[in-house]
């Protein structure tokens, strides 16, 4: 099939197997009221259990999935002043491909015309609430590069600096075969990028390279935030993200590509999940119960618990009190980053993950369960923790359009 590439800068390579050379001379304008901040990511029903206990200066909400757009108009409505994103998550349900990289999933729902152009309309339209738009794109399976240009080509050509060009991505990406590709292709683009990882569990558990790739990502593409994160929303944040989102619930933290079901832990999740601050991980109240069944529980000060056990949170009946503690205890390591001056942020986050994998096995002591560890150390928190601190260095040989890319 014939490519059609932006015209080249004087000098510029046009090689139809390489991204055409970049554009910009300067890095995309990130709307001021996102700039910086860690908002939380939430599904429409979810949004009521953290509002609350979002910081009006650092944070905000992404509200995902169906219906974004008309939550963003109500929130609107009702006052919420804060940065505002309504993400239509078409990445959960229908992938990209080079024929369609924006798929229309509304099935007859949304007016007769141009998904892409609908979409963005019903977010910044007219009495349309959100901060900016966010593209609909469909999920970016690693190996199919033809749809991230395909994508990239459709962004170009709407001009429109209210929108996000939102990039949903199999972790795959993050290999050292695959990432220059997708840096290269992303620098095209003068939009601000939302990026969002996919993949079971936790995706960046998944393979070494990931975060120091993470990393050289947000160093090579300007105007990069993330989005549906977990603890990376963090780590992003220290390395010059524009902004980021924290997934309030396991299910926004990180994408299940479409088609798949998603792998759980054993055990049906009969309670809500918890956040264990000293140990930076979220484990479920039933199962927190269990583990310090022998022991003192730890007592929580956080704005919402206000010297609540960690153990109380034993069945759903607690979903509510148990989002409002993890969104309190998110705005205070947040508002502890702030304190921080950017260039140390690195270093910051690196020291406060290696605290918490050094806090594992003292638990594990002082809880003394014969036999087991009751908490295992996530692969993701030990990554950062042990992961230079600067970017991981990008390979000489400049990737084709045709690599291959192994699975994660």
């Amino acid at each position: 099939m014939t490519e059609s590439f932006p015209s080249p800068r004087p000098g510029a390579g046009s090689d139809p197997a390489e991204p055409p050379d970049p554009p910009l001379t300067q890095p995309p304008s990130v709307p001021g009221q996102l700039q910086g901040r860690m908002l939380l990511q939430a599904g429409v029903s979810r949004v009521g259990y953290i509002r609350e206990q979002l910081d009006p200066v650092r944070s905000g909400l992404v509200v995902s999935g169906a219906g974004a757009a008309a939550k963003v108009r109500k929130l609107r409505e009702e006052g919420f002043t804060g940065p505002l994103l309504a993400d239509p998550a078409v990445y959960t349900v229908a992938a990209a491909s080079e024929d369609d990289p924006f798929p229309d999933v509304s099935q007859g729902q949304l007016a007769f015309g141009d998904p892409l152009q609908l979409s963005i309309e019903e977010q910044v339209g007219h009495r349309a609430g959100a901060t900016a738009a966010m593209t609909p794109t469909g999920y970016l399976h690693a190996e199919d590069s033809d749809a991230l240009k395909a994508a990239v080509h459709q962004v170009l050509k709407l001009e429109d600096p209210r929108v996000f060009f939102s990039v949903p991505v199999d972790v795959a990406w993050l290999r050292d075969d695959a990432v220059g590709q997708l840096i290269a292709w992303l620098n095209v683009v003068p939009n601000p990028k939302a990026v969002m990882l996919g993949g079971q569990m936790d995706p960046l558990a998944g393979f070494s390279q990931a975060v120091g790739n993470l990393k050289r990502l947000l160093a090579e593409v300007p105007g990069t935030a993330l989005l549906r994160a977990d603890l990376a929303a963090f780590g992003a944040l220290a390395h010059g993200a524009a902004f980021t989102a924290f997934g309030a619930t396991s299910s926004v933290r990180h994408i299940v590509p479409p088609g798949q079901a998603a792998k759980r832990s054993p055990g049906g999740p009969n309670s809500p999940s918890v956040l264990l601050p000293e140990l930076m991980d979220f484990f479920l109240g039933e199962t927190l119960a269990k583990r310090f069944a022998a022991g003192l529980a730890p007592v929580c000060r956080c704005a919402a618990c206000d010297g609540l056990v960690l153990d109380t949170f034993v069945s759903n009946h607690w979903q509510v009190p148990a989002a409002a503690h993890n969104a309190a205890v998110l705005m205070e390591w947040l508002r502890s980053m702030d304190a921080v001056e950017p260039a140390g942020r690195p270093g910051w986050w690196q020291q406060r993950c290696r605290r918490a994998v050094d806090r594992y096995p003292v638990l594990n002591a002082e809880l003394d369960h014969p036999g087991f560890s009751a908490f295992k150390v996530p692969q993701q928190l030990l990554q950062w923790a042990q992961t230079p601190i600067g970017p991981q260095a990008p390979s000489t040989a400049r990737p084709v359009a045709g690599a291959e890319r192994g699975e994660p």
